[in-house]
């Protein structure tokens, strides 16, 4: 087998007791056994682990989750050290170095410090180092969160160019309705990236798919959140598995060809660095809402955003910011980096673009988005 890099995320569903929220340890010591064994086979392989909240909480005698966002970075500062301390006291004991990464959205959006994480993550893989990648909750503002662990796992993989993300959490794969509520609930075991979009809505109209009402106590996630971070990791050329975090010793064998778990389908890896950290690093401030010829222009002919094809603005930002591309239902097709202002937007939507300067009262650009800043989602 070629030597592949690897994203292992792991949720607190699966690190911690449901009702305690005390660690699973017997868990994490398979966990480091199995990233042991992948790299033994010469993978690289990067942990994304959730639990520096729910240890805080166990370590300061906290019987639930805090909701106020001060209270939660003070017990992740508390948690986290101490997920550490286990985690590198277990791979100690087979000469694994590892290293603690902490991330930020914020340490996406700008172009420099996402190249600047990309080459730290690049470094620590070609050392044979084991990165272990949590959300720094310390210090991370609430409009810059991932939110998830899912969300950064996908974002991480996407950064690396990484060849398989593993979702490990409670159940052992994606189900047409919830298993624990209906025994008559059929496996799904591959999900092309077009059928993404309409599972996720089903989640979020029906809440029928596993683990649809998020996660436990102690953590963030639930199916939901998986399947948002599979259509990211998908869309990046990444192959993404859903499988249960209780079995980490699997992940080899569904290298190997093994069916465990729900595999979603990687589309072709056609987009380049700079259309990744567009599409997944920035956080989009508004949305431009287009004709069908401009939609047909934007994802069929892979042109650049006019005026002319913009009906509707949402959202206020400057230029030079990151917008969401919707159709006339509000349904997201692209994403890219505006050159006009959305107070600017609104003076020359509808128009062409020979008539920008008499709009606005300068010579601006043809294009609202370039179509070398503009991805097709």
């Amino acid at each position: 087998m070629q030597p592949q890099t690897i994203v292992i995320k792991i949720g607190t569903s699966s690190l911690s007791h449901p009702d305690s929220g005390d660690l699973q340890l017997a868990t994490i010591a398979k966990l480091v056994e199995a990233v042991i064994h992948l790299r033994r086979e010469g993978h690289h392989v990067v942990l994304v682990s959730s639990g520096a909240v729910g240890i805080g909480c166990g370590r300061l005698g906290l019987n639930q989750r805090p909701t106020k966002i001060s209270q939660k970075q003070a017990v992740a500062a508390v948690g986290q050290g101490r997920l550490m301390r286990i985690y590198d006291d277990l791979f100690a004991t087979f000469q694994q170095s590892v290293a603690q990464v902490l991330l930020t959205r914020g340490n996406l959006i700008q172009r420099q410090h996402y190249m600047n994480v990309h080459a730290t993550f690049q470094e620590l893989l070609d050392l044979g180092v084991v990165p272990i990648v949590n959300e720094n909750d310390t210090v991370a503002v609430e409009e810059l969160k991932f939110g998830d662990n899912d969300t950064l796992s996908a974002l991480v993989a996407s950064l690396i160019e990484a060849d398989w993300l593993f979702l490990l959490t409670d159940v052992d794969r994606l189900y047409s309705d919830d298993p624990r509520q209906n025994p008559d609930a059929m496996p799904i075991e591959f999900v092309e990236y077009k059928q993404l979009q309409e599972l996720r809505q089903a989640i979020g109209e029906k809440q029928a798919i596993a683990g649809a009402k998020g996660g436990t106590q102690w953590g963030t996630g639930g199916m939901a959140t998986k399947l948002d971070a599979a259509r990211i990791a998908s869309a990046a050329g990444v192959r993404t598995v859903i499988t249960r975090g209780a079995f980490p010793e699997r992940l080899l064998a569904i290298l190997e060809g093994e069916n465990f778990g729900t595999q979603f389908a990687a589309q072709p890896k056609t987009v380049n660095a700079r259309k990744r950290w567009i599409a997944y690093g920035m956080v989009t401030t508004g949305k431009l809402f287009l004709d069908d010829g401009a939609v047909k222009a934007v994802i069929l002919n892979g042109r650049s955003l006019l005026p002319a094809g913009i009906v509707q603005v949402e959202g206020k930002f400057e230029a030079n910011e990151s917008v969401s591309l919707c159709d006339r239902q509000g349904k997201e097709i692209a994403r890219g980096i505006t050159n006009y202002s959305s107070s600017d937007i609104l003076q020359i939507l509808g128009s062409q673009s020979e008539d920008i300067p008499q709009l606005l009262g300068f010579d601006g650009e043809e294009t609202v988005i370039h179509r070398d800043n503009l991805v097709n989602l």
